[in-house]
């Protein structure tokens, strides 16, 4: 399964009123493109651990085997004969606050833990034998080939998660969704990336996402190829596509940067953003406020774009609009663009 039938997968549930609130628009803090890392597992037989953590959907190659047997997207261990169970320990991509978990066994038939439970910890390094851990899931019960959305009402901030299946088995993905934690004294007075996924920015609505994986119009570095970044089907009738975006924290924009890494024949012909202060940080705006986004201010005007380049507008291209909690990017009339960096001061 691509990352755009994820996507598609993801609109599914939310038709059928399956996937829960906080792992909708949510950040993945476990991540391995955000820097998210398998630190540590009792048995890696099967599968690595480093697959658990993979943006991409599950797949599932039904003649592909290796040396150790059945090839399988996921973590999986051996079978356990002698009592005990399996454990992995994992960094979140930056220390934050979790909403919840998804625990996604999908492609796990015959194979996968019966039961799971998630611990945490604040930990500078990797944890040790004298770290303490914090109980966040008790034991669930997991059924194969499927998505299991485990809330968390848990308000501290977690650097790390040891992840217990019982007693062995294999899981697909573990997603772990929540906000980034970022301590006002190291962003005072300092020019920052607002709209970062790192510092909290999320993606709250868009026109189309037909292709590409538009969480990653947020993510940290350069576009890795077409797919790696937000892009709308071709556009036949009036209009043009946009996607709005709740920053990581209020803040002042004086630098946008627009890249559009890998789209050469499918980039838009130009862009514009538009800026307000909703005087709120969540990401559910309502949707009157979606809306009427279109009558927000203008931060930058319409500006002609070019194939797989960095285009930076500076101060004396960037209105000063005062403080924004979201924006709205606008391409004329469709296509793609691989990041979008909006840089200034948190107030």
């Amino acid at each position: 399964m691509t990352d755009a039938a994820l996507n598609l997968e993801r609109k599914r549930l939310l038709r059928a009123n399956e996937m829960p609130d906080f792992a909708c628009n949510a950040i993945n803090l476990a991540s391995a493109s955000l820097g998210a890392r398998a630190v540590s597992a009792t048995d890696e037989f099967f599968a690595p651990l480093v697959r658990m953590l993979q943006d991409s959907s599950p797949v599932f190659i039904a003649d592909k085997y290796d040396n150790h047997g059945k090839w399988m997207d996921g973590w999986e261990s051996r079978r356990r004969r002698g009592g005990g169970h399996d454990h992995a320990i994992i960094a979140l991509a930056v220390p934050g606050t979790i909403d919840g978990f998804d625990v996604d066994t999908s492609f796990f038939t015959g194979n996968h833990p019966p039961e799971c439970r998630i611990e945490a910890c604040q930990s500078e390094g990797n944890p040790n034998d004298d770290t303490d851990w914090t109980e966040l899931i008790p034991m669930q019960q997991l059924d194969p080939d499927s998505h299991h959305f485990l809330p968390c009402s848990d308000d501290n901030v977690w650097s790390h998660l040891r992840f217990h299946i019982h007693p062995d088995g294999g899981v697909a993905r573990l997603r772990v969704f929540g906000t980034p934690y970022i301590d006002p004294a190291n962003v005072e007075g300092r020019d920052i990336d607002l709209v970062a996924t790192l510092n909290g920015g999320r993606i709250i609505a868009y026109s189309d996402a037909h292709y590409g994986t538009y969480h990653r119009l947020l993510a940290p570095g350069r576009g890795q190829n077409m797919g790696d970044g937000w892009e709308t089907r071709r556009r036949r009738g009036p209009g043009h596509d946009w996607i709005i975006l709740a920053l990581g924290m209020r803040g002042t924009i004086s630098r946008a940067v627009v890249d559009t890494a890998y789209f050469k024949g499918n980039f838009p012909d130009s862009c514009s953003i538009q800026a307000i202060n909703l005087q709120m940080t969540g990401v559910d705006i309502g949707e009157e406020a979606i809306q009427g986004s279109e009558s927000w201010p203008t931060l930058l005007n319409q500006h002609k774009l070019s194939a797989d380049s960095v285009h930076e507008f500076l101060y004396n291209e960037v209105n000063d609009l005062g403080p924004a909690t979201h924006v709205r990017l606008n391409i004329f009339p469709d296509g793609g663009v691989s990041r979008l960096r909006l840089f200034g001061h948190a107030t």
